[in-house]
C-alpha cells in the first residue's frame, strides 16, 4: 500500500493554478497544461489565449477577494518584489510557491521544477532541452561575426539601469559583449545603476533599450549630453526590444527575446563589414 493510493485524485497535483507573473503562465501553456491556469497577472500577454483568464494582480498588488473566489490549489509568484503579496496570501491559507530565477540556467531550472510540481516532469525536461538547443543554434550563428559588438542594455532610463543577469547572458549568446559584465549578478535594480559618464566611457557599438512599461525613445537616448561620442549613437545603432520579450525570465526571453537581440547584432555585424 502506498500513501498516494489513499489520497483522492484531486490532491495529487495542483489543478487550479494562479500565476502572478507571465513566465509561469507561458510555461504551463507550453507544457500543455494551460487548462490548469485559473487566474493571471494583468500584465500577461503570452500566450494570447491566456488573456481570457481572470486577471487577479499587477506585479506588486493582488486582488485577494478575486483570488479567493477562484479557489486555487497553487499560487505561483516571482522574486522578493512579490514578498508582501505572497506573505499576505500565505496568511490567508493559500499554498504559494515563489521562484526567483535570475540567470539563463535558473530559468531552465524553473521550467523543469514547474513541470515536476504539476506532475509532468518529462514535459518540463523536454521543454527545457528544446530551449537549450535553440540557444545553442543562435550561439553557433553568432560565431560567424568577424567581431563581437560591445552592447549596452538599458533596462531603465532614469536612473540609467543596466541589464539583469539573464539579459546579459543572452546578449553573449546572441553574439555581443556586455559593457557592464561586473554588474550582471546584482539582483536589485538599484545595484545596477550606472552613470551617463560610465556609458560614454564604455563606448558601446550597440545600445538596446527595454524600459518596462513604456516605449523606448531612441531620439531621447541619442540627444543625451555627450552621447554623440558613443559609436552606437554616431552610427545609428540604437534599438528597442520590448520588455515582454526580454525582461520576462521565462520562455519568451529564451526564444523571441534572444532572437531579436541576435537580429540586431547581425545587422550591426553586416554594417561593420561593409
Amino acid at each position: 500500500m502506498t500513501i498516494q493510493r489513499n489520497l483522492p485524485k484531486s490532491v495529487k497535483y495542483p489543478s487550479r493554478i494562479i500565476c502572478l507573473t507571465e513566465e509561469t503562465t507561458e510555461t504551463l501553456y507550453l507544457l500543455g497544461e494551460g487548462d490548469r491556469v485559473v487566474g493571471i497577472s494583468g500584465y500577461t500577454v503570452r500566450p494570447p489565449e491566456a488573456r481570457q483568464k481572470p486577471k487577479v494582480s499587477s506585479f506588486l498588488h493582488a486582488r485577494y477577494e478575486k483570488i479567493e473566489s477562484l479557489s486555487p490549489d497553487l499560487i505561483l509568484a516571482f522574486s522578493d518584489l512579490q514578498s508582501q503579496i505572497t506573505n499576505d496570501l500565505v496568511k490567508r491559507g493559500f499554498p504559494v510557491f515563489t521562484f526567483n530565477q535570475r540567470s539563463v540556467g535558473e530559468i531552465l531550472q524553473m521550467i523543469r521544477m514547474l513541470g515536476g510540481i504539476v506532475g509532468v516532469p518529462d514535459k518540463g525536461n523536454a521543454l527545457a532541452a528544446d530551449l537549450e538547443a535553440g540557444l545553442e543554434r543562435i550561439r553557433r550563428q553568432s560565431a560567424t561575426f568577424a567581431r563581437r559588438p560591445r552592447v549596452y542594455f538599458e533596462e531603465w532610463d532614469n536612473p540609467l539601469i543596466s541589464g539583469i543577469q539573464w539579459v546579459e547572458e543572452l546578449i553573449e549568446v546572441a553574439g555581443g559583449e556586455p559593457v557592464f559584465p561586473q554588474l550582471r549578478q546584482a539582483r536589485l535594480a538599484t545595484n545596477r545603476i550606472v552613470t551617463s559618464e560610465q556609458v560614454i566611457a564604455s563606448a558601446p557599438d550597440v545600445i538596446i533599450g527595454s524600459w518596462c512599461g513604456k516605449p523606448v525613445r531612441k531620439e531621447k537616448i541619442a540627444a543625451r549630453e555627450g552621447w554623440n561620442a558613443i559609436p552606437a549613437v554616431r552610427n545609428g545603432h540604437i534599438y528597442e526590444v520590448k520588455s515582454t520579450y526580454i525582461l520576462q525570465p521565462g520562455p519568451a526571453s529564451l526564444t523571441d527575446g534572444v532572437r531579436q537581440i541576435h537580429d540586431i547584432l547581425a545587422r550591426w555585424a553586416e554594417s561593420a563589414a561593409a
